[in-house]
């Protein structure tokens, strides 16, 4: 794809922004540019805010089926190409333009929440079902051999970005930490569990998870919507499925 060149400084603001991004967090690079990126660089390369394009940059994400985490991770990319502190105020612009280009969207039914990136509490729950039957047919126990990791960064009064954002950054540490093959959802406003089995290292794993949601809540500018320290702990699963499911209503209250 060839980009416009805008003026020089500019456009080497730019290239550093796509080059960070591409490196470390974009998933399909065809699909980087759009306009409203130009802007938001022209915006800080004039010393002026760039709320009001990231907004449409936001919105243009969503538009585009690109997740919250992504967009978000992508404008701390340009952060760190400019060497500057991350912006809260364009972190929320970025965010409110992407829950409006989402809500101009038609539903869609799917495993995955945008918002965080991570499964519905249903695919975790049919995760438990089939852990169960494997578990009934094998002689085995799951409460011996699983359990739930549950992380709860909940606190009062957010207003919709802050949620979003929050939400994003939790699901994208949830997959750093833990990554393929942890079924693993959002069961509430700031409630996320992951079903894990039982090792001598699922403690530390337990205690990076709380220190890696609480660095990345910094680095995008969230620890404010976070609950301090954020608490994580391994819950028991109970002998039968249908108490299992009763227990992810619990946690999502």
């Amino acid at each position: 794809m060839i980009l416009p060149t805008g003026g020089t400084h500019a456009a080497d603001t730019r290239e550093r922004w796509r080059h960070a991004s591409l490196s470390e967090v974009w998933l399909r690079p065809g699909d980087w540019y759009h306009p409203a990126v130009d802007a938001v660089v022209e915006a800080i390369d004039d010393g002026r805010s760039p709320e009001a394009p990231a907004h449409r940059l936001g919105c243009a994400r969503s538009s585009a089926g690109i997740g919250l985490d992504e967009t978000l991770e992508d404008v701390i990319c340009l952060y760190r190409a400019v060497g500057a502190p991350v912006d809260a105020d364009v972190v929320r612009g970025t965010a409110l333009g992407w829950v409006q280009g989402r809500e101009r969207q038609p539903a869609l039914s799917g495993v995955r929440d945008p918002a965080t990136g991570l499964p519905t509490v249903d695919y975790l729950g049919e995760r438990l079902r089939e852990s169960y039957g494997r578990a009934e047919r094998s002689g085995l126990s799951v409460a011996e051999t699983h359990c739930l990791v549950v992380i709860d960064v909940a606190v009062d009064d957010l207003d919709a970005w802050q949620r979003m954002a929050r939400s994003a950054s939790v699901g994208r540490t949830l997959d750093q930490v833990f990554g393929d093959g942890h079924p693993m959802a959002a069961l509430a406003d700031g409630v996320f569990a992951v079903l894990c089995e039982r090792t001598p290292e699922l403690a530390r794993l337990s205690q990076t998870v709380r220190r890696i949601v609480e660095r990345n809540a910094e680095v995008l500018g969230v620890e404010a919507t976070m609950r301090r320290p954020v608490r994580v702990w391994m819950e028991r699963l109970p002998a039968g499925y249908d108490a299992a499911v009763d227990l992810l209503q619990h946690l999502r209250r």
